[in-house]
């Protein structure tokens, strides 16, 4: 059974920094795209952030751009995701997914998700 376990939450002030980690049980998902989707309570889903296979092509929300940083290790099943300049409105669950095909920006589209890991920042 494939599962994705993210870690690296927790509380942070406004300006600083966290970065998320998302472990795979298979190796066989580094031949996946892999994202970073967020929700806050009563609100949708949104796409923060999203990785190539190989890592070469990485994409980001408007939101996030400049100040998050994606990053994996295939050698490891492992992804980051970097987080600085953090603001109260980044507040969410965070989640890590993977995907086989199909848009990168639809939460819909992915084939395996993890758990998630809050992130709360303060002002």
């Amino acid at each position: 059974q494939v599962q994705l376990v993210e870690s690296g939450g927790g509380l942070v002030q406004a300006g600083g920094s966290l970065r998320l980690s998302c472990a795979a049980s298979r190796r066989t998902l580094s031949r996946y795209t892999k994202g970073w989707f967020r929700q806050a309570p009563g609100k949708e889903r949104e796409f923060v952030a999203a990785i190539s296979s190989s890592g070469d092509s990485t994409f980001y929300a408007d939101s996030v751009r400049g100040r998050f940083t994606i990053s994996r290790d295939n050698a490891m099943n492992t992804m980051y995701l970097q987080m600085n300049s953090l603001k109260p409105e980044d507040t969410a669950n965070y989640f890590c997914a993977a995907q086989g095909s199909g848009s990168i920006y639809n939460p819909n589209h992915y084939d395996y998700w993890g758990q998630g890991t809050q992130v709360t920042v303060s002002s």
